[in-house]
């Protein structure tokens, strides 16, 4: 193959537009995580998500537990802090784990881009965003 000499498959996940190993994005938006068990051709399912980051601590957790801390990780140092003791556990507890992680991460992700992006939740002049007519107006006390 010329030309990939001296590329990483880091820079080749780049190219792609995919940015985190083990992840795709569907066609409506959200992350998915999936990994091949070795030696099969079964695949665990690890989620769905709404951030890619989320998605990739999933599959980082799945990678580690089944290739071990030799695995190729997209957050090596987080993997290493969640869970010292490296187990052999079935594709069932191993999807349990990830997607325990990958909601925790997802919940924290979400929220602070709702934060960061909504700083006040009720300002009312707020051209571009329509309110929602089957709620209440929340008051808003800024003094």
């Amino acid at each position: 193959m010329e030309g990939d000499c001296c590329s990483t498959s880091g820079e080749k996940q780049q190219l792609k537009g995919k940015p985190f190993r083990g992840i795709r994005m569907r066609k409506w938006g959200k992350w998915v995580a999936e990994i091949r068990e070795p030696n099969k051709r079964s695949r665990i399912w690890l989620g769905s998500y709404t951030t890619p980051v989320a998605a990739a601590r999933a599959y980082d957790i799945a990678v580690f537990y089944l290739r071990g801390p030799s695995a190729r990780l997209n957050f090596p140092d987080l993997v290493l802090q969640e869970d010292g003791e490296l187990r052999d556990i079935s594709p069932a507890s191993i999807r349990k784990k990830a997607t325990e992680v990958g909601a925790k991460v997802d919940a924290l992700q979400t929220t602070s881009l709702h934060h960061h992006h909504h700083p006040h939740a009720c300002n009312s002049s707020n051209p571009g965003r329509k309110p929602d007519l089957n709620k209440y107006p929340e008051s808003c006390d800024e003094d």
